[in-house]
């Protein structure tokens, strides 16, 4: 887990090293340049999870010299495939570092169809002067990139290209967009103007200043090979088969392993796979968070569940005091924004896992969206958030002129069923991307690795494809997964019902942080961007939210989330 940067095209390589220097948090274990005369330079931030050793440190270069890696992220299948090319390599490390590169050289861009990970690469090549990039198949690993001055400029972070010279200026129409819709922008968007992301599953092509991008991996044609007409049996135990193994892959590293828990199933799942494995696993640690209110704290779940493995279990309190510096810290972290007071609960489970010299940690995302786990796949209508029934969204605060550069998301239907296609959309649009990103930043704020167990591609290919009467049964969402954890968990645990992950960020908001609220307002009406409101529509929404009408927090938190950024732009 690292952070990458790099520069193609006759400018002053010197700005490489102001973008390592802005996400040296990404990999403080060592830092590396590779420069290529005037054609390209490269940099790595280096975080040391697997071969520790000074000899996998990046950039790394094949034996020719000809490619030079800059790599973050893992394969987990590491081990396998260098097996399988003993014989075409000659191999110097332990690394998987070295085993993607080999990869590369002996099959070029299929090489990415043989990893199992995350993974967001650069790789140039000296010979023919070109640049070779690929992100993974959901876009776990960020990989960020800028045209400017003829020189194409990619890192791990927005931050970086800030960094280098790329401009600090807000993309008006995802802004706009956020506010009205709630979305974060399509796949290649950031909220950021001329910082665009390379998509997941899609590989980057920079060759004499023309660049290609190109889908290489389709999760439709993927989805449409898996086995068919298996019986409920058969697809439990080829599952179960696959969650075991994808489990297993992720606990190969050479620094200590944890993992994150709350109260719900697929959290209880993974507690439950990681103890079947090994008898060693029940002294793994475990991490939680709680706000020291019963209304939102899972605590009494995680606590049963921890009571039967005895794995250590650690618990870290959030306080509604410390929001606004934690959040003035995550947004500089963030670079965009995230998504509320949750993120910084999920923040301190990270700094307090580093502390520990616990440096990966896995967590439970993506069984919803495999599983269809959400209340709204089996109902009319196109709701992307669990649990509201009015809208969050209020466009009455927004100006005509700011409202007009709004454009309502629509999103691809590739397939003929209807939750099929909800779950497509939460998978590559909404919220596993969104989540995504704010994990990586999260867990990079603090120099630790999180690894996504339940996102391994064959897990999710399969699960999606299967009968929808598989999925939901009598109105019982991820029938299959309960059953599955039936075998290792007590029915309390199994058949709770689905709880978003929350905190008192309604009531935090409207009381305890309320002068912060205030604050955080009234820089918006004083700054450069008070022309993107109503300002009396604002005010009115604030006092309404003040006064009582809590049962939405998100516009609240929109606007600060604004305020952060002001503050970012004014004093760049």
């Amino acid at each position: 887990m690292c952070g990458i940067a790099g520069i193609i095209g006759n400018v002053p390589f010197r700005k490489l090293d102001a973008m390592l220097l802005s996400q040296q948090h990404r990999g403080p274990d060592a830092t590396g340049k590779y420069m290529d005369g005037n054609f390209a330079a490269l940099g790595h931030n280096r975080l040391a999870i697997i071969d520790l050793s000074e000899q996998a440190n990046q950039p790394f270069l094949d034996p020719s010299g000809r490619y030079a890696l800059v790599f973050n992220g893992e394969i987990y299948n590491y081990i396998e495939l260098k097996a399988s090319l003993q014989n075409q390599y000659t191999f110097v490390t332990e690394s998987d570092t070295e085993v993607l590169l080999a990869a590369f050289i002996i099959y070029g861009k299929d090489c990415l169809h043989k990893f199992n990970g995350m993974f967001s690469f650069a790789i140039w090549d000296k010979e023919q002067k070109k640049l070779f990039a690929a992100r993974d198949r959901f876009g776990v690993k960020p990989f960020f990139y800028s045209q400017k001055d003829n020189s194409f400029y990619f890192a791990s972070e927005i931050k970086a290209l800030h960094a280098a010279g790329v401009q600090k200026k807000p993309n008006k129409k995802v802004w706009a967009s956020y506010f009205a819709y709630g979305s974060y922008g399509y796949p290649d968007e950031t909220f950021w103007q001329d910082v665009i992301q390379l998509p997941g599953g899609h590989l980057l092509e920079y060759d004499n200043q023309i660049l290609q991008i190109k889908k290489w991996y389709s999760f439709e044609d993927e989805v449409a090979q898996q086995p068919k007409n298996l019986t409920y049996g058969q697809a439990k135990e080829h599952y179960l088969m696959l969650l075991k193994d994808s489990i297993r892959l992720r606990f190969r590293s050479d620094v200590p392993v944890g993992f994150n828990i709350s109260g719900g199933l697929d959290s209880s799942v993974l507690l439950a796979m990681v103890n079947s494995q090994d008898d060693n696993n029940c002294s793994v640690s475990a991490y939680t968070f709680y706000t020291n209110n019963s209304d939102y704290d899972e605590l009494p779940w995680v606590e049963t569940m921890i009571n039967k493995t005895h794995n250590p279990l650690t618990k870290v309190l959030l306080q509604a005091d410390e929001v606004p510096v934690l959040t003035q810290k995550m947004e500089w972290q963030q670079d965009e924004p995230y998504g509320g007071i949750p993120t910084l609960a999920y923040a301190k489970i990270f700094e307090q896992a580093r502390k520990d010299n616990v440096l990966v940690l896995l967590d439970g995302q993506g069984m919803d969206e495999q599983w269809a786990g959400y209340d709204y796949y089996t109902k009319e209508n196109d709701a992307t958030i669990q649990g509201v029934e009015n809208s969050p969204y209020k466009t009455n605060m927004l100006s005509d002129s700011f409202l007009a550069k709004a454009e309502k998301p629509v999103y691809s239907t590739p397939f003929d069923d209807a939750v099929l296609n909800k779950q497509y959309r939460d998978l590559f649009y909404t919220k596993i991307p969104r989540a995504l990103r704010f994990n990586d930043r999260i867990s990079m704020a603090y120099s630790t690795e999180l690894r996504e167990p339940f996102l391994d591609y064959r897990l999710v290919e399969f699960a999606f494809s299967l009968p929808l009467d598989f999925k939901i049964k009598k109105g019982v969402t991820k029938y299959m997964l309960r059953e599955i954890a039936s075998d290792y968990l007590a029915d309390d645990l199994i058949f709770t019902p689905k709880r978003p992950l929350q905190t008192p960020q309604r009531e935090w908001l409207a009381e305890d942080l309320k002068v912060w609220v205030k604050e955080s307002f009234n820089n918006i009406e004083n700054s450069g961007f008070q022309e993107w409101f109503k300002k009396e529509e604002l005010q009115r929404e604030l006092q309404h939210f003040l006064n009582g009408n809590i049962q939405s927090s998100f516009h609240i938190w929109q606007c600060i989330s604004l305020n952060e950024l002001i503050d970012r732009v004014v004093k760049s």
